[in-house]
């Protein structure tokens, strides 16, 4: 464990280290997010019977911006694409080390350090005169916030990893990354809140591994969940990681027993 936390941590502080990219990500998320909030004031206005108040909405929205790299399945991670493409794999596969828990150490560190660069983005969100203003969680919440959200950041990397796994199969990646992408984004509540999807549909996706990357944490973090509802949520999400990251490795050993690299 200690290698893979020492990769965990190399790219958590290559991923800091960048001031120019600080900045433009923190106005670039609070933009995105003050724009999301203007359009579904809009809703509201019009009426209807929503399961989410204006101001838990708002909180989401803003959090889903600053939170965004962190729960995107398809999200940087191009050194793991390259080595596929051009056969650095086989300098991989001679370190002392599980590929799949190097590669999903990477993806880790990727999404949490844009995650960090990101978190400055709170603070004009909590300045904001309401009804735009975000709102903050009580300690405890922020606890189960980040519990939960730690959770789905290792689902989110275990679905990028059956994605990169599957690339020993594909002659390219460019179909697979356009698909996934769309398809997790928006299942998952990156665009629209689960809350805002009809009944029956919002329950399998709550189900499924969808639910358990962005859809969790936002919830806890804006008090759709609170409680009681809290600890099912975190036991499926553990029970999602643990099946995801299980599949990966048995597909990962399925494909570096047949992988032929050009050249040896």
């Amino acid at each position: 464990m200690r290698a893979y936390l020492s990769i965990f941590r190399m790219r958590l502080l290559s991923g800091l280290q960048y001031r120019s990219v600080f900045w433009f990500r923190i106005l670039t998320r609070f933009l995105w997010g003050f724009f999301e909030v203007l359009a579904f004031m809009a809703v509201y206005r019009m009426g209807g019977d929503f399961s989410m108040t204006l101001q838990q909405t708002v909180t989401y929205m803003y959090m889903q911006q600053i939170t965004y790299a962190m729960f995107s399945v398809v999200f940087g991670d191009g050194d793991i694409q390259a080595a596929v493409a051009k056969g650095d794999v086989a300098t991989s596969l001679c370190r002392p080390m599980d590929l799949y828990g190097h590669w999903f150490s990477l993806a880790c560190g990727t999404r949490l350090a844009a995650a960090l660069v990101s978190l400055p983005a709170m603070i004009p969100a909590l300045v904001m005169p309401a009804p735009f203003r975000m709102v903050l969680p009580g300690t405890g919440t922020i606890c189960l916030f980040i519990l939960s959200a730690l959770l789905a950041l290792g689902v989110t990397a275990a679905c990028a990893m059956l994605m990169y796994i599957s690339l020993f199969w594909l002659m390219s990646q460019r179909g697979i990354k356009v698909i996934v992408m769309a398809m997790t984004h928006f299942l998952s509540g990156g665009i629209i809140p689960l809350a805002f999807f009809p009944e029956n549909i919002r329950r399998v996706l709550e189900l499924s591994p969808f639910g358990a990357m962005m859809n969790a944490p936002l919830n806890i973090f804006c008090g759709v969940l609170t409680g009681r509802d809290v600890l099912p949520v975190l036991l499926l999400q553990a029970f999602w990681l643990i099946v995801l990251v299980g599949l990966g490795q048995v597909l990962m050993h399925r494909a570096l027993r047949r992988v032929v690299i050009q050249g040896g």
